[in-house]
């Protein structure tokens, strides 16, 4: 409260007036509670930013179209964990990000080839 404290001088004697009301002064606990607001609020923008809380859609022959997304999924891990449930070999894998799309060759997957994913695309598999 160092800033609600004023000295003004009535009559030749010293006093002291705390005026917390009108000098704008902020308690411990507020200036606590506005810190913790302000962190909570910087960490749910870069959570957001990094796509945590959004996940892969996988469109096609899946019995799980949303798989959840982590640090360092892949294209082969997100359909593995879609279930892929055609018993044929998919003839077209396309990942849209952002508006733009993205075609793998579903024979380079079989062959090794990791492609990873971002939150929030969508895999369309023929």
């Amino acid at each position: 409260m160092g800033c609600c404290r004023k000295f003004i001088c009535i009559s030749g004697t010293l006093a002291l007036l705390i005026t917390p009301l009108f000098c704008g002064c902020v308690t411990e606990a507020q200036a606590g509670a506005r810190e913790r607001a302000a962190y909570l609020a910087g960490q749910k923008a870069a959570l957001a930013s990094v796509g945590v809380g959004q996940g892969v859609t996988i469109i096609g022959a899946v019995e799980h179209p949303n798989v959840p997304w982590v640090e360092g999924l892949t294209l082969s891990q997100a359909i593995a964990t879609a279930n892929y449930t055609s018993h044929r070999n998919p003839k077209a894998i396309t990942i849209t990000r952002q508006g733009e799309e993205i075609i793998v060759n579903p024979r380079d997957l079989i062959g090794g080839h990791v492609v990873p994913l971002q939150p929030g695309d969508t895999v369309k598999i023929e």
